[in-house]
């Protein structure tokens, strides 16, 4: 039944009814299926009149473990955890990048040492075939780190970041995984260097904004790749200069929001569109508290931010946050992963999933958010990726890949896995399960 159900949801919501204890739903669910397919069989008919002694015998004797339910429309187990194949793999890295092609994950760039082993290297991983391509170097741009990465729906777009040898950059590539090549893009009229930034693409231009240069800046520029032409952002009203935040694209604004610097944390933002060049800035009632290396997502109505720090210690708080009526409300702490900073967080349409992230020991758990019912569900830790922290992940359309990042101790890693989303909302605690009937 629950390997080859067609509504994996209305299974769920079955268990869930029946505390989702094992035993209450095979002999309420279950047995009787079977039994009435058993006994409308001619050999069966006697059977029919010793029906209750056999329920008796069967149910005094039945030893059920739960199942886990398959979800048929992606081909795999919800709540499980397959690794990522290590033929061919990129050489671990941190702080590098991941976009989503609609077929393959393409990690870039990165610290490989976390000692300033900045690479100009990278990979496109297949989930369907769990194989790896390795990116071209060839007219690549400069190896670098706490880079940006945007996808357009053909090329990659990186920009910016640092490097160790060189310094903070202001230049980039957009490469082509059609063709395995790279074009620089213009260095007329863009940003300052920087580095600990955002970037987020519009559909046709990629907004960069914010990280850190000469000192926290608050400036940014908008990329046209059709005419590798740059524009600057206006600074009029635009928030304070800053690093480590996150930004969302809503279909027609970029909302920025929370971060810091070397000595300062923020729980403000503002939108920018960039129609009118002009920035809004967000309200900070009920706004969560200040904080830096957090996650912030975009539903479709509202952006949601989660984890992140400041000196004093992580977060397991976040808020959701409405453009429309400029407001926020606190998201739920009950059954929310450990508080953490450096985690990721990835939007499957329905639910926000976060995972790994340090808080002050690296970690491999993480949960599923409902932000229509407020609620968080943990998500498995069996056969989980190694605990680690500003590593990537992305989103397939069914399951979660995670990769790279760097642990509680040196090397970064190469390893990551792909995280099967069940279908349906997170489901809620067990209760205490029913206590088995006696025999009589």
């Amino acid at each position: 039944m629950a390997q080859n159900t067609r509504q994996p949801e209305v299974l769920q919501e079955l268990f869930e009814a029946l505390g989702n204890d094992p035993f209450v739903i095979a002999e309420c669910l279950a047995r009787p299926l079977l039994a009435e397919r058993l006994l409308a069989r001619p050999e069966f008919e006697r059977m029919k009149q010793q029906s209750r002694t056999f329920d008796q015998i069967v149910a005094a004797a039945a030893n059920y473990t739960l199942p886990t339910i398959s979800d048929p429309s992606v081909g795999c187990i919800g709540d499980t955890w397959t690794p990522t194949n290590l033929t061919g793999v990129p050489d671990g890295r941190v702080s590098h990048t991941a976009v989503w092609t609609g077929s393959e994950m393409i990690v870039w760039g990165g610290d490989n040492c976390f000692l300033g082993c900045d690479v100009n290297t990278g990979g496109r991983y297949n989930p369907s075939t769990d194989s790896w391509t390795t990116t071209s170097t060839t007219n690549a741009p400069d190896g670098r780190h706490s880079h940006t990465a945007v996808w357009t729906g053909t090329e990659m777009i990186v920009w910016g970041g640092v490097s160790l040898f060189i310094g903070i950059l202001n230049t980039g590539g957009r490469y082509n995984p059609a063709t395995d090549g790279w074009v620089a893009t213009s260095t007329v009229n863009t940003p300052e260097g920087r580095y600990r930034h955002t970037a987020v693409w519009t559909g046709s231009e990629m907004i960069v904004w914010g990280g850190f240069g000469a000192n926290n800046l608050n400036t940014g520029g908008r990329y046209d790749p059709a005419n590798d032409s740059w524009m600057a952002t206006s600074t009029t009203n635009a928030p304070d200069g800053r690093l480590s935040h996150t930004a969302v694209w809503t279909g027609s604004e970029m909302i920025v929001w929370g971060g810091g610097g070397f000595d300062v944390f923020f729980n403000t933002g503002g939108k920018y569109n960039p129609i009118t060049d002009s920035w809004i800035a967000t309200s900070t009632t009920n706004a969560p508290d200040a904080r830096q290396d957090h996650t912030a997502i975009w539903t479709g109505n509202n952006m949601v931010v989660w984890g992140g720090g400041t000196f004093n210690g992580f977060f397991n708080t976040g808020g959701k946050y409405n453009p429309i009526t400029d407001s926020w409300i606190a998201t739920t702490t009950d059954n929310a992963p450990d508080a953490r900073g450096g985690h990721t967080a990835i939007w499957t349409g329905s639910n926000m999933i976060v995972w790994g992230g340090s808080s002050g020991t690296a970690l491999n758990s993480g949960g599923r958010y409902d932000p229509d019912l407020d609620h968080w569900a943990a998500i498995s830790t069996a056969n989980a990726p190694d605990a680690r922290n500003f590593h990537t992940a992305v989103w397939t359309g069914s399951e979660m890949v995670v990769w790279g990042g760097i642990g509680s101790v040196l090397p970064p890693m190469n390893t990551g896995g792909r995280y099967c989303v069940p279908s349906g909302p997170p489901r809620r605690p067990r209760p205490t399960p029913h206590p088995r009937p006696t025999p009589p």
